[in-house]
């Protein structure tokens, strides 16, 4: 039993160490859509804004402002109920190329302080700053230089969270928005995880959260208390994750992304559907758009993505990853029934219908490809 404290304490002194080499920042935009129809239309300033659909059709929130999320208002919500929330909103549409725009003058202000950048969406990413290009000795102060230019050149707010692994950056920007900045050092990373409550660890969603809970799971302190082998049984790969990240280790290296990550379109039907004849029709009409921003990009995939979303808003997906790539909306086609299948599509009614594909590369006109035979005749330490 000595042995083995002794061995406890020798592996968190040198986890401490290797977290010190690194230092991670996570930029977060402050409600990065509402803020931009903030920033461009000044009657909107302080007002409830919510960026989605027609509240008196079927629109969803694609995003809401500070002052809208005080009265409940979130994401995926219906823009109906939105409206029954807060009488008062401002609905606009969303303005997915004033946004890319936006998007991509904040990543030129990344640029200029790193050289490892991975952008998670839009509106998120991470920077490596171990080193970075300003020479600036502290990721503290890069993390304030950093907000400070975007705020000074675009008028909008950032937080930030600065540690030594990605995922407590993460968790760490999320911790006073907005327009905040949170800090975890190495030393204050094990402690720091021990006292967090279980629904803060990031990739801890509403079901594992419940499962978690049902096991006793609180805080990480009861998270340590499981063996990797009993969070495997429990959560999949998921299970490996979690033992890991409670302590500390985390060496996912901040990766720079080259180009797309996906290509994908979706549909809001106007009314719930049951049949399912019907939802391949509609479904092939998506396969067309997504074949021609593809085409237009000169991009094949390896893996799709359909996504359904029921009458009762719970949405679902279904992939699958070939070992030939398809770029084509009679290749998608042939995945799609199979996929649907799988749900409950039918059975539940529908109100959202989407394909996306994934596994991007530029297409290469000498590279195999799978042919259609003739006879199948388809329809379809460092300072913090």
């Amino acid at each position: 039993m000595h042995l083995q404290t002794k061995n406890v304490k020798l592996h968190s002194h040198r986890n401490q160490r290797v977290m010190a080499e690194r230092k991670i920042i996570h930029i977060d935009m402050d409600a990065f859509f509402a803020s931009v129809e903030q920033l461009d239309n000044p009657d909107l300033r302080g007002r409830p804004v919510i960026v989605g659909g027609d509240p008196d059709g079927r629109g969803v929130v694609a995003a809401c402002s500070y002052e809208a999320r005080r009265f409940g208002i979130h994401s995926a919500m219906s823009c109906a109920r939105a409206r029954r929330l807060c009488p008062q909103a401002c609905f606009v549409r969303p303005r997915k190329e004033r946004y890319r725009e936006i998007s991509g003058r904040i990543m030129e202000i990344f640029k200029k302080y790193a050289a490892k950048i991975e952008p998670l969406s839009i509106d998120e990413a991470f920077l490596d700053v171990t080193t970075n290009l300003k020479n600036i000795p502290s990721a503290t102060w890069t993390a304030h230089a950093i907000r400070r230019e975007i705020y000074t050149t675009l008028g909008l707010t950032a937080s930030a969270g600065v540690s030594c692994n990605k995922f407590l950056a993460k968790i760490a920007s999320d911790m006073n928005k907005p327009d905040g900045l949170t800090v975890i050092t190495p030393k204050q990373a094990l402690p720091f995880l021990r006292s967090l409550p279980i629904r803060k660890f990031y990739g801890v969603g509403r079901v594992t959260e419940q499962r978690m809970l049902a096991m006793g799971i609180k805080t990480g302190a009861d998270l340590l208390q499981y063996s990797r082998q009993e969070l495997v049984n429990r959560f999949g790969k998921s299970g490996n994750f979690f033992y890991d990240v409670v302590r500390g280790n985390d060496n996912r290296p901040v990766c720079p992304r080259q180009g797309r990550k996906s290509i994908g379109s979706e549909i809001t039907l106007k009314e719930d559907l049951a049949n399912r004849e019907k939802m391949l029709t509609i479904l092939t009409r998506i396969a067309t758009r997504v074949a021609e921003a593809l085409a237009k990009k000169k991009l094949s995939a390896a893996t799709l993505i359909l996504k359904i979303r029921y009458s009762d808003f719970v949405t679902v997906t279904r992939s699958r990853t070939l070992p030939t790539r398809f770029s084509t909306d009679e290749e998608m086609m042939a995945m799609v029934p199979g996929l649907l299948a799988t749900t409950e599509a039918g059975t539940k009614k529908v109100r959202l219908l989407g394909i996306t594909t994934t596994n991007l590369q530029q297409r290469d006109s000498h590279a195999p490809r799978q042919l259609k035979l003739p006879f199948c005749n388809r329809d379809r330490t460092p300072h913090y």
